[in-house]
């Protein structure tokens, strides 16, 4: 039941189990008091080519023409952010496609790629964007056509440096960590024989299979300071960094005051918490140099991704939300609603319940800015990308909010504004030319899927999670054997992901796995197959299928027994997001196994 004068807070909703639940009473309370009540808020006009005005429209639009809309809307209508000059005073007006790019022949095999794990002999500690560009170059040489890769959002690089790339401090800006040292333009000739050292013990990194990031931080950081101060900004760049905007300066400018006080800002002297205070243009113009560095950084890696995607084409990962104490709440606190934290209700995998301790944003103030942040995140997401893969998309719909600090099973759901969202999607990723993958695995509510196939988004289809053969899976969707959150193929064909879970203390579903174990079972061999066997037959039986792309696990392709993540743990149980492929990519891409793999994936 939805309390439509409270701005869709849910007062009950069905489970996994699809079993009635009524939400926490003071969940639903604590949500009704941030939303406020009514439902008179004045959002943008959305129209499509084909829609019948009952008026005319005086428009001015994004590029600065007039233009007289009546009778309907066009097809040759531009499509974007324009200002109808309406009775009341200007208001914002987005003529939308309505549904989202998607190549009508589109059918691909590809890899779902952890680049922080991915790491070769020459990274400094974790896998690059040059080992991404490596992988890709491999991987098309044998009939693959895109890499799903893991969130490479910024994380605050101070120490403790967040592992989970699905908690970055930004969604707007990517990760320095991910950057190749070594082929920054000026590199060897400005550092010399500093470039020598750092590399060894970049290198020398690599002896631990845990990715210590405060370690790759402070030696990738340190060399790309001195090569930064040493050098005089280009013209490329200082008109890349003009063109980001006021964006990027807060941006950099968190970076540069999370180096002196931490990378949660709530922890900050309260003078520094507010971005566009005295004390934060203080920085930005007693540290200017530092606030260039990190908008310098940005720009590197703006080509070295650009270098990547040349490889293979990249089905980029946009994550649910971001840090509490990071750099997109500091920039823009009043977006979120900041007492809340997102998660979701338990499911048959998850019996707890999961919090994943981000911000939702809040729907009335997203609407009330005509949905601009939004562009925004998915502009960056669709940069040099061929797709964008929205983790959990039935947070367009709605978000299970839990308060913060609360029990993840004391949560409610709160509704968004889903058509007028859907429609923003639709036009971002129509001037993207990149189609739009919507994350629907767990607990999705009626009328979701069919929304998503009407916009022509392709949904998410798991081996693990489907009964029958493959033959028979979705054809617009992205099907894939397991998730980062699951076991990989090794480690539960062989039990050891299951012992692993079973020792640090986690509740395992045997009954949920042994159907798991099942469904692999009838596609991929018996009992008595092999593991590699297993991997090989299960992902030949996926490129077999109808869906429109099939990806591949690389951690499959070295018979790895730890999957990426076991959600509701800590790093103090278990290194998440910290574990690099073993052996390292230069000589898992050499394995019979790989090679097979990358065969069975072939689509031609």
């Amino acid at each position: 039941m939805t309390d439509a004068p409270h701005w869709g807070v849910q007062t009950e909703y069905h489970d996994a189990t699809h079993q009635l639940v009524a939400a926490a009473a003071e969940a639903v309370e604590a949500a009704r008091s941030t939303l406020g009540a009514g439902d008179d808020l004045v959002g943008p006009l959305i129209l499509h080519p084909g829609d019948p005005l009952d008026r005319p429209l005086e428009v001015v639009t994004e590029d600065g023409r007039s233009l007289l809309l009546e009778g309907v809307v066009g097809a040759d209508a531009p499509l974007g952010y324009h200002t109808w000059n309406a009775p009341d005073g200007p208001r914002r007006l987005v003529v939308s496609p309505g549904r989202c790019h998607l190549p009508p022949d589109l059918r691909l095999g590809g890899w779902v790629v952890q680049v922080h794990s991915a790491r070769s002999r020459s990274s400094w500690g974790i896998g690059d964007l040059a080992d991404l560009r490596a992988f890709g170059d491999w991987a098309a040489r044998r009939g693959a056509g895109f890499t799903l890769i893991n969130p490479i959002n910024a994380a605050a690089a101070v120490p403790p440096v967040e592992p989970s790339p699905y908690l970055p401090t930004s969604r707007r800006w990517r990760n320095p960590l991910y950057l190749r040292v070594e082929e920054v333009p000026g590199a060897a000739a400005t550092l010399g024989s500093d470039l020598e050292k750092a590399t060894a013990a970049g290198r020398a990194l690599n002896v631990d299979r845990r990715i210590d990031r405060d370690a790759v931080a402070a030696l990738k950081l340190g060399a790309l300071r001195r090569l930064h101060d040493a050098a005089p900004p280009t013209a490329g760049f200082s008109s890349w960094r003009a063109a980001a905007g006021v964006d990027l300066e807060r941006y950099a400018t968190f970076c540069v005051i999370a180096e002196d006080h931490g990378a949660d800002f709530r922890a900050w002297p309260a003078e520094l918490q507010a971005c566009d205070g005295a004390a934060a243009r203080e920085v930005r113009v007693g540290a200017a140099s530092r606030v260039a560095f990190h908008a310098w950084l940005q720009w590197l890696i703006e080509r070295q991704l650009a270098e990547a995607a040349a490889a293979l084409p990249l089905l980029t990962d946009l994550p649910i939300g971001v840090d509490p104490g990071g750099a997109d709440v500091w920039a823009d606190p009043h977006l979120f609603a900041r007492d809340f934290s997102v998660g979701a209700p338990p499911d048959e995998f998850n019996t707890l319940g999961q919090d994943w301790a981000q911000p939702p944003w809040n729907p009335r103030e997203l609407r009330a800015r005509g949905y601009a942040p939004l562009a925004a995140v998915l502009r960056a997401g669709f940069r040099h990308a061929m797709g964008l893969r929205i983790d959990h998309v039935m947070g367009l719909f709605r978000l299970f909010w839990i308060p913060r600090g609360a029990d993840p099973r004391r949560g409610v759901y709160v509704r968004y504004p889903s058509a007028e969202i859907l429609d923003i999607l639709a036009l971002e990723s129509a001037r993207a030319g990149a189609v739009v993958v919507g994350e629907d695995l767990g607990t999705v509510e009626p009328g979701v899927r069919e929304e998503m196939a009407a916009r022509d988004m392709l949904g998410s289809a798991l081996l693990y999670f489907t009964d029958g053969d493959p033959s028979a899976f979705p054809r617009r969707a992205l099907s894939t054997v397991t998730t980062h959150d699951l076991p990989t193929l090794a480690g539960l064909w062989s039990g050891a992901d299951s012992a692993e879970v079973t020792s640090i203390g986690v509740p395992v579903n045997d009954a949920a796995l042994a159907e798991v174990r099942g469904r692999v079972a009838r596609v991929a061999g018996g009992e008595g197959a092999g593991v590699e066997t297993v991997i090989v037959n299960a992902y030949r039986a996926l490129a077999a299928s109808p869906s429109m792309l099939v990806a591949a696990a690389l951690e499959d392709a070295g018979a790895i027994a730890e999957r990426p993540n076991v959600p509701g743990t800590t790093c103090e149980l278990r290194p998440n997001w910290s574990q690099a492929l073993v052996p390292p990519l230069d000589d898992l891409l050499a394995t019979p196994l790989a090679e097979s793999l990358a065969q069975a994936l072939r689509r031609d």
